[in-house]
């Protein structure tokens, strides 16, 4: 209470015979070093009131605000209503809301991808954080992500899956307490008395217009409808994923995640969202204290419940990898663990059939946790200060009937999916692991398939000849991509969804087994193992040394990717590249210059969450 009358005398803040503690609250932390923590504070204020701003206003907590608002991100449109709400939820809490800037992230317009930029974000986040004299933190964000070989006039109001991940590997970094606002999926368009919603159905029907049976007509009108509104992905893709994730964290309000960027929900909540800093600020709750090995199983065993993206675990494991109390305790052996023992509950493209919109309506979030409430570690803590199971039971789930034509959730009993939404393989192939999303393959044979690969060097090369009416393919080949992971684009794109070749298109194959080091949207589907590890850049890579002709065999229920070539032919193969790239290697990364050649030196790999070594909570 002294403290609190100090800050309110602002004659207090100039007496030079008391010392500025270090833990200040408000304006008075984190001073610019001067040699004079007085002066510091003193010339802080000079300029601060600049701006208008009253000792009274001054003396309140502040709350930062932190807007990723872009001209090249349509995603993140609905941001300045979203600060606007906020900033009431602040103010009507007796806090001060400060909203400052960070770079925004955007798949369609980063190059060479979005996710080359992730960590650079992160950084930007976690030292603006550390920066700001701020007593807690709103990351407002969205996830959108669309990549590959896709038509560019197909996609109209893109995003970036990127940015959640970033601003929470930022915030645990920099350790102030922080709570997250999405801006909320997309309302879904129609053609033709059909609904449709970016991005699952732009990659289905630029399928069928590849394959001939759409014509250009239905595309350009196709075009018109497949992102009606401001908002990030209407689907159970990257956006909704990450949005949900950040609820089991309990990092987000639980109503939080699928009311639509367009609503007047979507704005009670960031006005929520306002409030709960200002609570935040006062239990000074840090995300290191919140976040725990429990938050991280209900996490991940929300991702498989939701039939969530594959992108969601290599940004898992980024996050994990920040925190210093429970890296290295979780690794992608816990996925398939949880992902075993855990069904799939909720009716979404792209493993389903319906849209954010249809679970909001269905009782979003809180009603797939009421659902799986056994499968959850309850004791779990929330920004709020409560228990996540407080959090449930304080609200009460409204029941939806089963057979309701809204309804797209269903029970443990009855799932969608009995298990394993998300697998983690492994073998001479995979030895650090690869992911598929099980679930939305669209041919289940495949599941358990040998073939003979097609291998494309990069994809410069897969462009080129994916679509050649002479390239030696069939329905059972597998199509190998390499050259797309963390360090061989680098940034590994979304290019993992590899179009089945135009030939076959015609003939009717909408699925073909495909592997690849790098990643793919969380809207897409098919037989897709991903993320393989290490890379094919790494001179140690099996996939690296893959030829056209060699046998592969996938089998996810013995949770196996193998090369089907005798060992003593991959080590002479591996020993081979290794001499005739030894001239290059590492040394050529160390005479990159800047952010570039800082990426190259330092990211890891997939299964660590392509993270920079030095970031993590391990360092170096």
């Amino acid at each position: 209470m002294a403290e609190e009358q100090q800050q309110q005398r602002p004659n207090a803040d100039y007496d030079l015979n008391t010392p500025i503690p270090s833990d200040a609250p408000g304006l008075r932390q984190g001073l610019t070093s001067y040699g004079d923590a007085h002066f510091s504070l003193f010339l802080r204020k000079v300029f601060i009131k600049a701006l208008g701003y009253s000792e009274d206003a001054l003396s309140r907590p502040i709350i930062g605000i932190v807007n990723t608002y872009s001209s090249f991100n349509p995603c993140h449109a609905n941001i300045p209503q979203l600060i606007e709400a906020t900033k009431r939820g602040v103010q009507l809490s007796g806090g001060l809301a400060m909203e400052f800037p960070t770079i925004s992230l955007h798949e369609s317009f980063a190059s060479p991808t979005s996710m080359f930029l992730r960590n650079l974000m992160s950084m930007d986040t976690e030292e603006m954080i550390r920066a700001q004299p701020c007593d807690a933190i709103v990351l407002i964000g969205g996830n959108y992500t669309v990549h590959g070989l896709v038509d560019p006039k197909l996609i109209r109001a893109k995003g970036c899956d990127k940015t959640t991940p970033a601003q929470l590997m930022g915030g645990i970094s920099a350790n102030k307490p922080i709570v997250h606002l999405v801006t909320g999926p997309m309302m879904p368009g129609s053609h033709r008395g059909v609904r449709i919603g970016a991005c699952t159905d732009c990659r289905n029907n630029w399928a069928k217009f590849r394959a001939g049976t759409i014509d250009v007509e239905d595309i350009s009108a196709i075009n018109e409808e497949l992102a009606p509104t401001a908002g990030t992905c209407g689907v159970m893709g990257t956006a909704s994923t990450m949005a949900c994730i950040l609820v089991a964290l309990g990092m987000m309000p639980i109503k939080g995640a699928t009311a639509p960027a367009v609503s007047s929900a979507r704005l009670r909540i960031a006005e929520e969202t306002g409030k709960l800093a200002v609570q935040a600020a006062a239990t000074k709750l840090t995300p290191q204290q919140v976040l725990s090995k429990e938050s991280f199983l209900n996490a991940i065993t929300v991702l498989q419940a939701i039939g969530g993206s594959t992108n969601a675990v290599v940004h898992l494991m980024a996050i994990i990898g920040r925190h210093p109390d429970v890296a290295g305790a979780i690794d992608l052996n816990t996925f398939d663990e949880i992902g075993r023992k855990t069904p799939l509950i909720v009716d979404l493209k792209p493993s389903g059939e319906n849209y954010m919109t249809d679970f909001h309506d269905s009782g979003g979030m809180l009603a797939l946790l009421h659902e799986i409430k056994p499968l959850l570690h309850l004791n779990a803590m929330t920004v709020s200060g409560k228990t996540l199971g407080e959090e449930i039971n304080a609200a009460p789930r409204l029941s939806v009937p089963r057979d309701s034509p809204v309804n797209c959730l269903h029970s443990l009993n009855d799932p969608l999916y009995s298990s394993s939404s998300l697998v983690v393989l492994r073998g001479n192939l995979a030895p650090g692991g690869a992911v598929m999303k099980a679930s939305a393959s669209k041919e289940r044979r495949l599941l358990s398939h040998k073939g003979k690969a097609v291998v494309f060097a990069n994809s410069a090369d897969l462009a080129q000849r994916i679509d050649d009416p002479e390239l030696d393919v069939n329905a059972d080949s597998v199509l190998v991509l390499q050259s797309i992971g963390p360090v061989g684009n680098p940034g590994m794109p979304e290019a993992g969804l590899i179009p089945i070749p135009r030939k076959l298109g015609e003939q009717g194959v909408q699925d073909m087994l495909r592997l690849s080091d790098g990643r793919m949207s969380g809207t897409a589907g098919g037989t897709i193992a991903l993320h393989i590890s290490p890379e094919s850049a790494d001179p140690e890579s099996v996939l690296g040394i893959v030829k056209t002709g060699d046998i592969i065999e996938c089998d996810v229920e013995r949770r196996v990717l193998q090369l089907c070539v005798p060992e003593d032919i991959i080590r002479q193969r591996i020993e081979a590249r290794k001499a005739e790239s030894k001239a290059i290697g590492k040394a050529s990364q160390t005479h990159t210059r800047g952010y570039r050649g800082l990426y190259m030196r330092s990211v890891n790999q997939a299964n660590q969450g392509a993270d920079f070594d030095f970031l993590t909570a391990e360092g170096p």
